[in-house]
C-alpha cells in the first residue's frame, strides 16, 4: 500500500485536494463493487491512507461521497460574504456559476457520483438535503442584502437557479450535453429577479387546462393569453 506521505504528496499538500483524492478512490470502488459492499478499510487502502486518517477526514462512507460539496459550500459562502457591492441577485448567479465551473473540472468524479447515488435510495435522500443547503445559503444571503424583497420571491429565485445548475450538470455527467459556464450564465439570466412588492389579487392569473394537454401547448397558450392582458381588462 502506498504510504500516507505519498498520498499527501500526490495531492500537493493541499487538504482540499487530498480529500478529493480520497473521494475519487472511494467512488471508483463504489462503482466497481457497490456502495454497501465497499468497506472503509478498502477505501483507505486505495487512497494510500490509514483508517485513522480516514476518520479524521470523514465521518462515514456517506460523507466521502459528498465531501466535495462541503468544499463547494464553503467557497460559495466565502464568495457571497465578500460580495457586498453590486446586484445581490447577480452575486448569487455568479456563485452558482463558480460551483458549476469547479464541478466541470472534476467531471469524472461528478459522473461517478451520479452513477452511485442513483442506485442507493439513502444517498439520493442525502443529495436532496445537500441541494437544500445550497438554496438556504443563497436565500439567507438575499434576505440579508434585500430585506425589503418578498421572501417568496427570494425563495423562488434561489430554487430556480439551483435547479437550473443541477439540470445542466446532470445532463453533462450523463454525457447528454457539453454545456459550459457560458450556457449556464445564459439560462440564469432568463430567470426573473424578485419583485420589489408583494403580489396582490389583481395581479394573479388562474388558468385551467386539460390534464393530457402537452406542456409545450400549455406554455404557448399561456404566452398568447398573457400577452393580451392589459391593466383593467
Amino acid at each position: 500500500m502506498a504510504s500516507e506521505e505519498n498520498a499527501r504528496a500526490r495531492a500537493g499538500e493541499d487538504p482540499a485536494q487530498f480529500r478529493l483524492t480520497v473521494v475519487d478512490q472511494a467512488l471508483r470502488l463504489f462503482a466497481d463493487k457497490g456502495y454497501e459492499a465497499t468497506t472503509v478499510d478498502e477505501i483507505a487502502e486505495a487512497a494510500g491512507i490509514s483508517r485513522r486518517t480516514f476518520f479524521r477526514q470523514f465521518r462515514s462512507k456517506e460523507d466521502v461521497i459528498f465531501a466535495d460539496h462541503e468544499s463547494q459550500l464553503t467557497q460559495a459562502a466565502a464568495y457571497l460574504a465578500g460580495a457586498r457591492d453590486g446586484d445581490p441577485w447577480e452575486a448569487v448567479c455568479a456563485a452558482v456559476v463558480q460551483v458549476f465551473e469547479r464541478f466541470t473540472q472534476w467531471r469524472e468524479i461528478a459522473a461517478r457520483r451520479y452513477q452511485v447515488v442513483r442506485r442507493v435510495p439513502a444517498l439520493r435522500e442525502r443529495e436532496i438535503v445537500t441541494v437544500f443547503r445550497y438554496e438556504r445559503l443563497f436565500t439567507d444571503y438575499l434576505r440579508e442584502r434585500l430585506p425589503e424583497s418578498p421572501d417568496l420571491a427570494r425563495v423562488q429565485f434561489t430554487a430556480a437557479v439551483t435547479a437550473t445548475h443541477n439540470y445542466l450538470l446532470r445532463r453533462m455527467v450523463r454525457g447528454e450535453s457539453d454545456a459550459g459556464a457560458a450556457d449556464l450564465r445564459l439560462e440564469l439570466a432568463a430567470i426573473p429577479r424578485g419583485r420589489g412588492r408583494s403580489y396582490d389579487e389583481e395581479e394573479m392569473v388562474v388558468a385551467v387546462f386539460p390534464r393530457d394537454m402537452p406542456s409545450r401547448q400549455v406554455v404557448d397558450l399561456l404566452a398568447r393569453q398573457l400577452g393580451t392582458l392589459r391593466p383593467g381588462s
